[in-house]
């Protein structure tokens, strides 16, 4: 909708808050009067749109923070959604049964098995590519696959790996290519890839993982139990603040004690197999 010929366009500055970046622009003021500066408030307006950051070293480049946005998606094209982790037999054999027993199996999961394989084996790879070391790469990659100990949770890696390397050749990575049919895919692995080729920082790449763990985990807790929108949200603040502990402690681990130590979620995703009724395929 248009404004009325003569009308003042007044754009003070503009402060926001992004990470440890602030950004600012001066004021800007415009009068519509003829076409010529209604251009003038619209290249202003665009002007804004550009804005670069004042930086701290924490600060991830523009670029690099989108990539890492994509990468985290709830729309990313590669079928989290159908995944529970073997939460969904935890539900119905009542081990899970309300927002706190949701909490602590997640929690739990996320300090006893995600925190002491996953994680530390993303920093792995996360380095593997970064120095162009295949070896390195297939090395933790098999090392990961063969560390999921149930046949769901194989396929499930498999299959988020696999979806993911096709969105990562189409989007101009050709080392994605020949993961997409690769027996010995992971997420971490294509997740990695992404992070290092679009030089994302190690720490926010673990970060990023993590939290895209962490969110499918309560999304599939929220259709199961089930549990509300505002119990999600509770779920999710306390994740968050066990995030930063657990990728700190991902980079304290040597090889040797990298590996998972969760009994009851290979039980769980073990059961899950025969399961009578299923909304996830793990």
């Amino acid at each position: 909708m248009g404004m009325p010929t003569g009308t003042q366009l007044k754009i003070a500055a503009i402060p926001a808050r992004m990470g440890m970046a602030t950004i600012t622009h001066p004021q800007i003021t415009t009068t519509r009067t003829t076409t010529a500066t209604h251009t003038a408030a619209a290249s202003a307006f665009f002007s804004i749109v550009g804005m670069t950051t004042t930086n701290t070293e924490a600060a991830l480049p523009a670029p690099a923070l989108l990539r890492l946005l994509q990468l985290v998606s709830p729309a990313l094209p590669i079928g989290g959604y159908n995944f529970s982790q073997g939460l969904e037999y935890a539900i119905e054999a009542g081990w899970v049964r309300d927002e706190a027993s949701a909490l602590g199996w997640i929690a739990g999961l996320m300090s006893a098995s995600v925190s002491t394989l996953d994680t530390p084996v993303l920093h792995r790879l996360y380095d593997a590519w970064s120095a162009d070391d295949a070896g390195a790469v297939d090395r933790w990659s098999r090392f990961l696959i063969a560390s999921r100990e149930t046949s769901e949770l194989r396929a499930e890696d498999r299959h988020l790996g696999r979806s993911l390397a096709k969105v990562l050749a189409e989007a101009g990575l050709a080392p994605a290519r020949e993961w997409q049919t690769r027996p010995d895919a992971t997420f971490a692995t294509l997740f990695a890839l992404g992070c290092a080729r679009w030089r994302v920082d190690a720490h926010a790449c673990t970060w990023g993982y993590l939290w895209t763990w962490a969110e499918n985990q309560v999304l599939a807790a929220l259709k199961a139990v089930p549990l509300g929108q505002s119990a999600g949200q509770r779920m999710l603040d306390a994740l968050i603040a066990q995030i930063p502990q657990v990728a700190q402690r991902a980079t304290t681990l040597n090889d040797a004690q990298i590996g998972s130590a969760a009994p009851m979620h290979l039980i769980a995703s073990a059961a899950h197999e025969t399961q009578y009724t299923r909304l996830f395929r793990s």
